[in-house]
């Protein structure tokens, strides 16, 4: 689901394409990468792009709860 995390009306780029800001799965995964990144053992991960990949997948399991 690509819902907007913060709604407003549409928004029009130079290029004209549509924007809608930051999809709630974004907002999402962006707090769970914050909470990672606050840990004291970041090293638990063996690359940024492996946080990323774990925060996503935390947003996903809070989407999905959320749709229960």
């Amino acid at each position: 689901m690509n819902i907007p995390a913060f709604p407003v009306e549409m928004i029009y780029t130079q290029e004209n394409e549509k924007f809608n800001g930051m999809t709630l799965r974004d907002y999402f995964a962006a707090k769970a990468m914050q909470g990672f990144a606050a840990m004291s053992d970041v090293d638990g991960f063996s690359s940024v792009e492996e946080m990323a990949k774990m925060s996503y997948k935390w947003a996903d399991a809070m989407m999905k709860v959320r749709q229960a």
